[in-house]
């Protein structure tokens, strides 16, 4: 295919701008925030009475009268997870803050090959063996309508934590509390499913206060867990809002002061990171996917239980074995990778390029990595991608990853209503879904997504388009300012800085048998570069996409420049 990149500067407001760095903003930063949709300095304060109340979220109040109540009777709760980082640190929260207030709980986390995604009747039964008062689900959970009954049916109560996107029906739970469910008014639309935890968590806090349950002895300090909060937030590619970019501040602040959960500071240290140093980039890319490793090719009762674990060895074993679960979850994206670009490169360019979409499958491929593998397609060809798998059952699991313009949930809800026994089950958000199809139905399925991708999609929507933040003048890249950069909270919606250069190419060896190492001049300035993943020559002049990196090797730290693209 032929790579058709556009280069586009944000477009900064500037009087935007201008307020800020009037508020005392650096002009620099304030230009960059402007560009990403800051107007005020408002809503870059990070203190934790900077978030949204609780009282916000629809249901909050009932939610946390119930589990007052249920505490009070010492009723017992079970907290049925998600297979993600984002469910495992919900879980996590849940378990910890309930434990600390008072509550008999306990956990199950469903194995995604035996018994699928969401509180399905078949889970529930199996929680039925504990025989739990109430079921509370946590980032799952709001489609769950034939589950819920069935909990219903056998007398437990159920309690939806979720963040998803409903469908068109509501399960009858006891309580949902979800922002994206219909008629609730909180602000922000975006918490993660660990973050609606911790706001049912805060509001049980306070009606628990309001009972005097606190008397005579120290509350629990819910800010205690933020570094889970933080963690699932950005896992799960959350867009990062004014709120959530709080939650994720407040977090990292405490995960660098080395007050933060054994189990997260073990999976630093499994990955051989610094936590002194830790930003987004470590929780998104570094802890996240160990975590999600779990989930992917096992069992995350192994994450869960390094999340809660208080005792430094027992986490610290269980990191171990987290790591080594996510070498072999890249080793086996590695084969599943090559062969599906080796598969495309098969076909017609040509027939490549005029697809509005791509679905991919092989018999052999892992159901846990495809939604890894429809990511990295998508990247390579900018079109929505959903790469499948045969399940347990022989049926074809799939999992999503879409580009921009096109909301691949509603892409699948309209392709079911247009095709109502083509799909078994899907849900999701815009930028990722998953989903189930019959055996055979992959041929109609294809044709089926395609037609409404093409009906939603113009012909520039499948052109990559790369934003940048402008050219950097050669005073403003400065360790300090690079290092005032590395502090921000960057992240999905709030994209962290990137620039254009012109750059003359003076020396370039190959690194890691896969990366380019690089000295570059600019207007007489000589630096250092990498380009990963590219062992090939570069031309002796190039245009480049980079973002600035402090850079510590064996002691020493220098700046140098991480090229994005070049041309």
């Amino acid at each position: 295919m032929a790579d058709i990149t556009r280069i586009v500067q944000r477009e900064t407001d500037p009087a935007a701008a201008a307020a800020l760095a009037a508020s005392g903003v650096d002009p620099r930063l304030a230009r960059l925030y402007a560009a990403r949709g800051v107007r005020e300095a408002a809503e870059l304060r990070t203190q934790l009475d900077a978030l949204i109340a609780p009282a916000g979220l629809a249901n909050i109040r009932d939610a946390a009268t119930l589990l007052a109540d249920a505490i009070a009777r010492q009723e017992k709760l079970l907290i049925v997870a998600d297979y993600d980082a984002d469910g495992a640190t919900a879980c996590a929260v849940g378990l910890r803050a309930l434990t600390a207030m008072g509550a008999r709980v306990s956990f199950i986390v469903p194995n995604r090959f035996e018994y699928g995604y969401g509180l399905t009747p078949e889970i529930v039964r199996l929680a039925a063996e504990q025989s739990p008062d109430w079921i509370i689900t946590v980032d799952n959970g709001i489609a769950s309508v034939d589950g819920v009954a069935e909990a219903n049916r056998l007398g437990m109560r159920v309690l939806v934590t979720d963040h998803h996107l409903p469908g068109d029906r509501l399960p009858d739970a006891a309580c949902i509390i979800n922002p994206n469910q219909p008629e609730c008014g909180f602000p922000s639309k975006n918490l993660a499913g660990v973050g609606v935890m911790f706001y049912v968590m805060l509001a049980l806090r306070a009606a628990l206060r309001e009972r005097g349950a606190f008397a005579g002895k120290a509350e629990p300090n819910l800010a205690d867990l933020l570094d889970l909060v933080a963690l699932g937030t950005v896992a799960d590619v959350v867009k990062l809002d004014s709120n959530n970019r709080v939650l994720v501040h407040q977090g990292l602040q405490r995960i660098r002061a080395g007050r933060m959960q054994p189990g997260v500071k073990a999976l630093f240290f499994a990955a051989g990171r610094d936590f002194a140093k830790a930003t987004a980039y470590d929780l998104g890319f570094v802890a996240g996917p160990r975590l999600n490793a779990a989930g992917r090719l096992d069992d995350m009762s192994l994450g869960i239980e390094c999340l809660i674990s208080n005792d430094d060895a027992t986490a610290q074993r269980l990191a171990r074995e987290l790591d080594a679960l996510n070498r072999e979850r890249r080793a086996i994206e590695g084969d599943m990778q090559a062969e599906a670009f080796a598969r495309l490169e098969d076909v017609d360019a040509a027939e490549v390029e005029q697809r509005a979409t791509l679905c991919l499958f092989e018999e052999n491929w892992h159901q846990g990595v495809v939604g890894i593998l429809a990511s990295r397609v998508k990247d390579k060809f900018h079109r929505p991608v959903i790469a499948f798998a045969r399940d347990n059952e022989g049926n074809l699991k799939g999992s999503g990853r879409s580009i921009s313009a096109l909301h691949l949930r509603d892409a699948l809800d309209l392709v079911s209503k247009r095709h109502p026994d083509l799909i078994l089950k899907f849900g999701g958000h815009a930028a990722a879904a998953g989903l189930t199809l019959p055996p055979n139905a992959l041929p109609a399925f294809k044709a089926a997504l395609e037609k409404v991708a093409r009906e939603w999609l113009a012909p520039a929507d499948l052109n990559r388009q790369i934003e940048v933040d402008g050219e950097l003048g050669d005073d403003d890249l400065s360790a300090d300012f690079v290092r005032r950069i590395e502090a921000e909270v960057w992240g999905q919606g709030f994209a962290a800085p990137q620039w254009q250069g012109h750059f003359r190419v003076l020396e370039q060896r190959v690194v890691g048998e896969k990366h380019l190492k690089l000295k570059v001049a600019q207007q007489g300035r000589t630096l250092d570069a990498m380009l990963f993943n590219y062992a090939d020559r570069l031309p002796a002049k190039i245009d480049a996409v980079y973002r600035p990196q402090m850079n510590e090797f064996r002691g020493e730290t220098t700046l140098q420049l991480v090229l994005n693209h070049w041309a």
